[in-house]
């Protein structure tokens, strides 16, 4: 699945591709929309976590959610599209670019009332990929999540905080040396605000493109089962977790669970 690095960088490819320009066709095979009025524009191209909106000059908003399989793509005019017509999901044409959608699992099509009430979209915590992101809001969220949830599964809480996929879980629990298995419980207020500061330094280092890199190299753990630690050289895990089944992995010897009990007589006595 795209997390917030890859839909950030969708968005800045369409911006420019659309942002402010007339639109000449707009397409949803899937969905039928009332159509748009003679004049309509293109206003904004938003990411928001793993979510990506495009804005039109009549207030409705064009929602994309790519999930594994979903990818944006911009053409010139008459240039022949990479994939089939049978994967298309949107087409949106303005005088000078084409930008299509392929295979996204969700594809709708907005007014403001709607987005102000989405059900995924309204609940979203802040974005990660932001530099103005607040971490104060971040960790008053926290405070909502059951306190036995292991911290992988609290990651990709999109409510909490939204851009976090399996990657950046596995590469940010890596960096701050923490047992993806360990409840929330384990860390204390400032622990939990400098997991999450880890993660948008490393969302925020790969959003202008290319390879992805967390650690000198590339990636320090995620998908790298089997091979030796970058830290101990001990053999790196891999375990599915949570509802999703999402794949962790981790060094069973760098990445140790937290004392609950310490944390929680800390909290009540503080030095």
């Amino acid at each position: 699945m795209p997390e917030g690095d890859t839909i950030f960088r969708s968005a800045t490819v369409l911006r420019r591709a659309l942002a402010g320009k007339p639109l000449e066709r707009f397409e949803t095979p899937r969905v039928r929309p009332s159509p748009f009025p003679d004049g309509t524009r293109v206003t904004t191209v938003e990411a928001r976590g793993k979510h990506l909106l495009i804005g039109f000059t009549d207030g409705r908003v064009l929602h994309t959610h790519m999930q594994m399989s979903g990818s944006w793509h911009v053409y010139a005019p008459g240039q022949r599209p990479r994939r089939p017509e049978s994967q298309v999901r949107v087409r949106i044409a303005v005088p000078d670019a084409v930008a299509v959608c392929f295979n996204a699992p969700v594809v709708e099509l907005l007014t403001e009332q709607d987005l102000a009430r989405h059900p995924r979209l309204a609940a979203l915590g802040p974005d990660l990929c932001s530099p103005q992101v607040d971490l104060d809001e971040v960790v008053r969220r926290l405070e909502r999540v059951a306190s036995d949830t292991p911290l992988g599964v609290v990651l990709l809480d999109q409510r909490v905080a939204c851009g976090i996929g399996n990657v950046y879980k596995s590469e940010v629990l890596f960096a701050e040396r923490l047992d993806p298995f360990a409840p929330i419980a384990s860390l204390d207020a400032d622990e939990r605000r400098r997991v999450y500061a880890r993660a948008g330094e490393l969302l925020r280092a790969n959003l202008d493109g290319g390879r992805r890199v967390t650690a000198p190299g590339g990636l320090a753990v995620y998908g790298k089962a089997g091979r030796p630690c970058p830290r101990c050289r001990t053999a790196i895990a891999m375990r599915r977790q949570g509802e999703a089944a999402s794949s962790t992995y981790w060094c069973r010897s760098c990445q140790t669970a937290r004392d609950v009990q310490r944390v929680a007589d800390a909290t009540r006595h503080p030095a």
